[in-house]
């Protein structure tokens, strides 16, 4: 009985943290230059679509992350491009994701 209380009590400290984890946001003062010049490769096949403005959050800054060619998880599928916004706090990057 006890070895399953200690289960239980580590599984619910777990999925605590990650929600905690998951909520956190990061604002920056200054939104990020992008890069004057990104290099489009020929796509890999009609499929592929292009990703253009992505960024990714690394140490509490953003660095660029975009240029490249990706397949939909399924045919139907549409890419939604990222977006920045600004609030009180800052600028903040919205990722771009795929959705039917």
């Amino acid at each position: 009985m006890k070895n399953i209380r200690k289960v239980f009590f580590m599984l619910g400290i777990a999925l605590t943290c990650g929600v905690f984890g998951a909520s956190a946001q990061i604002y920056v003062h200054v939104r990020p230059i992008r890069p004057a010049v990104s290099v489009r490769v020929a796509a890999p096949s009609p499929r592929h679509v292009w990703i253009d403005e992505d960024w990714r959050e690394n140490n509490g800054a953003y660095e660029w992350y975009g240029g490249r060619w990706e397949e939909p998880p399924h045919p139907s599928w549409r890419y939604s491009p990222g977006h920045w916004d600004h609030d009180g706090h800052g600028h903040r990057w919205h990722a771009g994701h795929w959705h039917k």
